[in-house]
């Protein structure tokens, strides 16, 4: 490391600015990374930063200054007899995380995602192999999410990533790592019969039990003019209706594993998602009996009639919607309760072609109850403070907003003294 100086004049004068500077090799380059800026530096500052590691010879009563660990050469005994150290004063500066990142390259290899980027996104015209800018991204999107500029500016110093991939700072940086995403959709396909293949050997995974479900992400941006732009205004699970969002929907194994995910347009509805959904799983993984679940609100009569015709035929569990539970009250009543696992007892009604599952859990009834009562709880404190302040809208104001709390209390009141099963 050394100190810089940068010179500018302005107004006349001469500003001196210093930094402390690192050279580091990049292939076949040096280049300069800034590790702490100094600002305006006097003369008198600077001298005192240069002899920041200095010794006093005793023979002479100078002062040089020394390198404890020179590059170039081994400090002999007739320059230094004795090195004093204050144990108490030691600390440890600038470590670098290796544990996770071993253990995220380690799981890298293990699934064989080396070989199978390697063979497929090859090297840059700067020689730099882009299957080992994938592997850090996704390693540090698994231990530590964030932008590529952290990534580029902080993270990657601050890991044993360059040890673990025998890489240097090449890897990181900012518009490689920008590149190196534009590279990965011609091999979604591939990736996913890939991955399918290695869950199986590796977890003897099975694909029997099917999760479904969507969620949606949005931008804080201006409105896109092109009409084909994903990019559109739709129902927001974020509550960000003001903001353009897209739909993302994921199917996945009861273990986690995913097996496909689709980007759709952000006003795209959860009920016309389902029928394309099946028919990619059947392109990638071939027509197999499978056991579909997701909510009540992704699949229509006619999605369900279409899975219940397939050969083989697709089963389901999905919640049933509120208005068919009337007509399921009287049959249910006459069933008995089969108490299949602790803490959870269900009764069932085969009724046109399908059955009908009622479950109750007793965890879940006081999970229910605990969350009406500190619902319950908010709105008598705002009783409390709607009776103690004096409202400069007038009495009748006052009044209104009491009346709407006292019904809102009445009913979480009696809404939690019901069992949901």
């Amino acid at each position: 490391m050394f100190l810089k100086c940068s010179q500018r004049r302005k107004d006349g004068k001469v500003h001196r600015s210093w930094s402390i500077v690192e050279s580091r090799r990049v292939g076949r380059r040096v280049v300069q990374k800034h590790v702490l800026y100094l600002g305006e530096v006097s003369d008198q500052q600077r001298a005192s930063w240069e002899r920041a590691v200095s010794v006093i010879d005793e023979t002479s009563g100078e002062c040089r200054q020394l390198n404890l660990i020179p590059d170039d050469r081994v400090i002999s005994a007739s320059e230094v007899d004795a090195l004093p150290v204050r144990l108490s004063a030691l600390r440890l500066e600038h470590p670098r995380q290796w544990g996770a990142c071993w253990l995220a390259d380690s799981l890298w290899r293990e699934l064989h995602l080396d070989r199978f980027f390697a063979e497929r996104l090859g090297r840059s015209r700067e020689d730099t192999e882009w299957e080992k800018v994938l592997r850090a991204l996704t390693i540090y999107r698994l231990i530590s999410p964030g932008s590529e500029w952290r990534l580029h500016r902080h993270w990657f110093a601050t890991t044993a990533l360059s040890d673990l991939l025998a890489a240097d700072e090449r890897v990181a940086q900012p518009a490689t790592l920008y590149r190196c995403h534009d590279l990965l959709l011609a091999h979604k396909e591939a990736l996913f019969a890939h991955l399918r293949s290695r869950w199986s050997d590796l977890f003897a995974a099975s694909y029997d039990i099917l999760l479904y479900d969507l969620t949606s992400t949005y931008f804080e941006c201006d409105v896109p003019e092109a009409a084909t732009d994903p990019r559109k205004f739709g129902y927001s699970r974020d509550r960000r209706s003001d903001c353009v969002q897209v739909v993302i929907a994921m199917v996945v194994t009861p273990e986690g594993l995913p097996l496909a995910y689709e980007m759709m347009p952000g006003n795209t509805t959860d009920k016309t998602t389902l029928t394309a959904m099946i028919a990619l799983l059947k392109k990638r993984h071939g027509k197999v009996g499978r056991i579909w679940v997701m909510d009540r609100g992704i699949p229509t009569e006619d999605s369900l009639a279409q899975m219940r015709a397939c050969d083989p035929p697709m089963h389901y569990l999905v919640g049933t919607p509120k208005a068919r539970l009337h007509r399921l009250e009287a049959a249910l009543a006459e069933r008995p309760w089969v108490e299949v696992r602790g803490q959870l007892r269900v009764k069932s009604v085969p009724e046109d072609g399908e059955i009908y599952v009622l479950t109750e859990s007793p965890a879940r009834v006081d999970k229910e109850r605990s969350m009406r009562r500190r619902t319950l709880k908010k709105y008598w404190k705002r009783l409390g403070e709607l009776a103690r302040m004096k409202s400069k809208r007038g009495s009748g104001y006052r009044w209104a907003e009491a009346r709407v709390a006292s019904d809102a209390v009445k009913g979480y009141a009696e809404r939690s003294l019901t069992v949901v099963a």
